[in-house]
């Protein structure tokens, strides 16, 4: 146990087991080391683009030409293939990246109730809690960088734990999540003018265009205006899901009406009525991210007008991604599938050379490897993240056997990633009635997750199941406080938080719009929350 003298330094090099909060007070224990990146003069800014999937950018091989600032930036950089969110969407996604723990272990998979919140560490807590010591920020600022955030994101999810860490946490924006990158990026450049040319800085910057609504203002018109949609989605895959139920369906792409918001969104048409209507929903999301990479580049310009952008690791990622159609998800993030959960991770870093990087990892791993790769220690045996810093450095290969995604706002779901397949288990469908409580997906095949083939491999399904199974286990024996499934705190709560209270009506909306069928699965399915 160590005690704080009066006389140490508000910024020591020796372990995160001292802070210099209080004079003699006892702080913490037992915590993992962590050292001050001497000698390593690098500017970190990572680049959060919200609801950013990874086959719409140009570097991950996207036949629109949405991203050429991000694309630049990755051909000077690791393209890292198969990055994954742990949890999702967007509260249960930052905050695993921000703690560097799964969700089934810091408590957070839904956007509210008790499982929107952190698990109390309960009576061993120190003076400055485990989880906020370990902070992906606060390993940065326990080794004398200077921290910042740029993001609506605490204030919108009530998420202070986000600026664990950071020693400016600036909102400067009154968007809360739905500001523009035009009203982000003043205070970015103010920023970096202040601060960009010192040493040793972590910068987190925040853009929400892709989320939708998609609002783009206006007048920056439609770039893709002559492009055609994904081939994929045909008017076949149209027809089929213009049947199907569930929020944010074809027939109901902005929530449990097409008219909930009492318009459309903006460059949004009502609903998925024709294959027009379609591109039109596409082109609203694809607009969105080529107005946040012009973002991009106006903040790469002034790095390089500064004269450090040689010496600015650059990290561009997300929490999430955005389905189109994927299970019969429009323009949102329902599902802890292929579409929700796979996203783009590019990593700038000065040194090391540019390459396609092919493992299996978490987001919160990427966090780890940032670490790592600026001189300081990972919490390991903590974290839930892992380094793929050494690989990284010696130019191999590595990355998970398999990796285990969770959903809890939108729907209660669980998902295994591994070799070419998606597993998916579902314990709420999210109003979703043609989802199965068992899914399957050849994902290198069939990416669109367009056909389940659960029935059709009984063994692979139950191996997957298995592996879940177990993760789980291993998972509650180490989280924090009283060790319960915070899924299950979710499906006892009354299901997930953007579901509650609207089952009623949409039954309703389902029987007046042909789908009668549906409202009865569904009405089966959840007849304790009906009434």
């Amino acid at each position: 146990m160590l005690i704080i003298e009066h006389d140490m330094p508000l910024i020591m090099s020796i372990s995160d087991r001292v802070y210099c909060l209080e004079r003699g007070a006892i702080i913490a224990e037992g915590e993992p080391e962590t050292v001050r990146s001497e000698g390593h003069n690098v500017r970190f800014l990572y680049i959060d683009i919200d609801t950013l999937r990874a086959d719409h950018l140009g570097c991950y091989g996207y036949h629109r030409d949405t991203s050429p600032n991000i694309d630049a930036i990755a051909a000077e950089g690791i393209r890292f293939e198969n990055v994954y969110a742990s949890d999702v969407p967007c509260l249960p996604s930052r905050t695993a990246l921000a703690t560097g723990l799964f969700g089934i272990r810091n408590g957070v998979v839904n956007h509210g109730g008790l499982a929107a919140d952190l698990r109390a560490e309960g009576p061993k807590r120190h003076f400055i809690g485990k989880i906020a010591s370990n902070a992906w920020a606060s390993k940065f600022y326990w080794a004398g960088w200077h921290t910042a955030s740029i993001s609506s994101f605490p204030f919108r999810h009530s998420a202070s734990w986000w600026n664990h860490g950071v020693m400016e946490a600036m909102n400067l924006m009154r968007g809360f999540g739905g500001e523009r990158a035009d009203e982000v990026l003043p205070g970015a450049l103010d920023w970096l003018d202040r601060s960009g040319a010192n040493d040793n800085w972590f910068l987190h910057l925040h853009l929400w265009d892709p989320h939708t609504p998609y609002n783009t203002p206006d007048e920056y018109g439609n770039p893709f205006e002559g492009d055609p949609v994904p081939s994929w989605h045909t008017e076949e895959v149209r027809q089929h899901n213009w049947g199907l139920a569930g929020p944010h369906s074809a027939q109901e792409p902005w929530g449990y009406t097409p008219d909930e918001w009492g318009h459309p969104p903006p460059r949004q048409p009502w609903n998925a009525d024709s294959m027009d209507a379609v591109k039109g929903i596409f082109d609203g999301y694809d607009v969105g991210i080529k107005y946040a990479d012009d973002a991009v580049g106006a903040v790469v310009n002034k790095l390089s007008d500064l004269g450090v952008l040689d010496d600015t690791a650059i990290l561009i990622s997300s929490d999430h991604g955005e389905a189109f159609g994927e299970l019969g998800v429009y323009a949102d993030h329902q599902a802890a599938d292929e579409a929700t959960c796979h996203i783009p991770s590019i990593l700038r870093w000065p040194g090391l050379e540019p390459r396609v990087y092919e493992g299996l990892h978490y987001h919160l791993d990427i966090g780890a490897t940032v670490v790592d790769l600026a001189g300081i220690a990972v919490p390991a045996g903590w974290w839930s993240g892992e380094s793929a810093g050494p690989a990284l450095r010696d130019g191999s290969e590595s990355g998970r056997d398999a990796l285990f995604l969770s959903q809890g706002a939108w729907a209660c779901q669980r998902g295994v990633r591994f070799g070419d397949h998606l597993y998916l288990r579902t314990a709420h469908d999210g109003y979703h009635a043609h989802w199965q409580p068992e899914m399957l997906f050849n994902i290198a095949d069939d990416p669109h997750e367009m056909h389940d083939i659960a029935a059709d491999d009984p063994a692979l399904t139950n191996e997957a199941s298995g592996r879940l199974d177990t993760w789980i286990d291993e998972q509650l024996a180490i989280a924090l406080g009283d060790q319960r499934d915070p899924m299950d705190i979710v499906l006892e709560e009354g299901g997930p938080y953007h579901c509650r209270g609207h089952l009623d009506g949409y039954l309703e909306r389902l029987r007046e719009t042909g789908r009668g069928n549906w409202a009865d699965v569904l009405t089966d399915r959840h007849t304790a929350n009906t009434g």
